[in-house]
C-alpha cells in the first residue's frame, strides 16, 4: 500500500512557496471562508502532466491551501492541509490496482466533485457532502474491468485517512454522533465516536446482491476500510428496510449527519480534547 502526497497538488496547495496559477479566473466565495477569497488555478494541467488525469479535474480548484507532508503510522507519506477556518485533509493513494485522489473539507458548503468509475458510489459519496455540508472531491481510475473492489476499497481508504488528517488533534469537537435516516420504508441507524479505535460493527440486511452494477456486498467493505484509516468507532444497524437502494442511500446520509455533529465544535469545550485520557489519537 502506498499512500503518497501528489506534487501537483503539494505544488497548487503551496502557493506560497512560489508557484503561481497559470491562468487566473472567477474567484469564489464558499459561506464558511466568506473572509477568505482566493484565486483558482488551473489544476487540470497540472494534473496532466504527471499523466495522473487523462479526463475531466478532481475538482474545481476553488482554495489555495497550505499543505503539510505528514506520514502515517506505517511510514507511508501523506498529504494534509488546513486554511483558516477550513479543515481539509487531501490524499492521493497510487497501488499497481488504483489510482485516487481524495479531498474533503470539513467546514464545507455541501459541494461535490466525485468521479470513481463507479456511478452509484459517486452518488453515495454525494450524500456525504449534502448531508454532511462537506466539501468531498474524489477522483479515482482502477481496475473495474475486474469489478469494483479495489476502487471502492482504495477510495475508503483514502477517504478514511483525509478525515483522519482533517480532523486533526480533535480539540473542542463533539467527538460523538448519532443519527437516524429515514428513506421511504428504510430506516437506518448510524452512532460513531472519533476514538482512535477502529472498530466496525455492521448489521445492513440488503436484498439483492447488486444496485445497478454495483455488489452491494462491498458497502460493508466500503466502511470498514474507512474505519481501519480514520480510526473511528461505527455502529451501523437497519431498523427498517426491503429496497436495497434506499437501505444503502439511507445509510450513507445516516453516517454524513452523524460524523458532521462529531465534527462540530463543542462551545463549552473551549478547545480542550473530549477524553478523560487528554488526548484521541489512532490506536
Amino acid at each position: 500500500m502506498e499512500l503518497s502526497a501528489p506534487s501537483t497538488l503539494l505544488s497548487y496547495c503551496s502557493s506560497s512557496q512560489g508557484l503561481q496559477p497559470q491562468k487566473a479566473r472567477d474567484r469564489v466565495s464558499y459561506r464558511t471562508l466568506a473572509a477568505t477569497r482566493l484565486k483558482e488555478t488551473n489544476l487540470l494541467s497540472r494534473l496532466k502532466e504527471t499523466n495522473f488525469l487523462s479526463t475531466p479535474p478532481l475538482m474545481d480548484p476553488l482554495r489555495v491551501v497550505s499543505c503539510a507532508s505528514l506520514v502515517d503510522e506505517n511510514g507511508s507519506p501523506i498529504t494534509s492541509s488546513s486554511i483558516g477556518t477550513g479543515r481539509i485533509g487531501e490524499v492521493k493513494r497510487v497501488t499497481k490496482e488504483t489510482n485516487v485522489m481524495v479531498s474533503i473539507n470539513l467546514d464545507g458548503s455541501g459541494f461535490a466533485q466525485n468521479d470513481t468509475g463507479i456511478p452509484f458510489l459517486d452518488h453515495m459519496l454525494d450524500q456525504l457532502a449534502t448531508h454532511g455540508l462537506f466539501d468531498v472531491c474524489v477522483k479515482a481510475t482502477g481496475d473495474t474491468h475486474i469489478d469494483d473492489h479495489h476502487t471502492n476499497e482504495d477510495v475508503a481508504l483514502a477517504l478514511g485517512t483525509s478525515l483522519l488528517r482533517a480532523i486533526g488533534s480533535k480539540e473542542g469537537i463533539y467527538r460523538f454522533g448519532d443519527f437516524s435516516a429515514p428513506l421511504d420504508e428504510a430506516l437506518i441507524h448510524v452512532s460513531l465516536d472519533l476514538s482512535g479505535r477502529p472498530h466496525l460493527s455492521y448489521d445492513l440486511h440488503i436484498p439483492t446482491e447488486r444496485v445497478g452494477t454495483y455488489d452491494t456486498q462491498l458497502v460493508e467493505h466500503f466502511f470498514q476500510s474507512l474505519v481501519n484509516t480514520s480510526g473511528m468507532t461505527l455502529h451501523i444497524r437497519q431498523l427498517a428496510g426491503k429496497n436495497s437502494h434506499h437501505i444503502i442511500e439511507a445509510t450513507f446520509k445516516a453516517f454524513a449527519k452523524a460524523l458532521r455533529q462529531a465534527v462540530e465544535y463543542d462551545p463549552r469545550r473551549r478547545g480542550t480534547v473530549p477524553s478523560s485520557k487528554g488526548v484521541l489519537t489512532r490506536s
